[in-house]
């Protein structure tokens, strides 16, 4: 199964890219075929778009342990101070991959990933279930980000 996911942010006035690409830059890879792109949006140069494709045989990793790699990467290096707060996620699974190089006519194909012809009824089961892994994996990102800030926060008042 290949997961794509592409995540819009903002930097804030004042942020830089190389802020950014510091920040965002993972100390841990994945441990599976992993590819991120980074794009700076044409329209809007402050817009940073990340778009990672991983490659996931579901016999051999579980999606939840990837997703806590993500999730600590992002807690242990938090970009709240580079990046504006509202962030845009589109998560999904690849259900066709199409060439368009040849300067030609191209017939139709039904739609295959890696030679393999796509059982569409089979991704939409698993969008439900990679749609709960993620939730599930978010709040438990944003609870600790919570907590962080309130204990934070304790202290403050302590030192007041």
């Amino acid at each position: 199964m290949k997961m794509i996911s592409i995540i819009h942010r903002i930097l804030r006035e004042g942020k830089s890219f190389d802020d950014f690409r510091k920040a965002w830059f993972h100390t841990q890879g994945f441990g599976v075929p992993t590819q991120m792109h980074t794009v700076i949006n044409t329209f809007n140069p402050r817009e940073i778009i990340s778009i990672g494709v991983m490659d996931i045989d579901e016999e051999k990793y579980a999606i939840p342990d990837l997703l806590k790699i993500d999730r600590e990467e992002r807690l242990a290096s938090p970009l709240d101070d580079i990046v504006e707060e509202t962030i845009v996620r589109h998560f999904g699974i690849v259900v066709a991959e199409d060439d368009f190089s040849k300067a030609e006519s191209l017939t139709y194909l039904p739609p295959m990933v890696d030679g393999q012809e796509t059982n569409v009824h089979e991704v939409l089961q698993a969008l439900g279930i990679l749609s709960e892994m993620i939730t599930k994996s978010n709040m438990e990102r944003d609870a600790i980000k919570n907590e962080e800030k309130n204990k934070s926060r304790g202290e403050l008042l302590l030192e007041g």
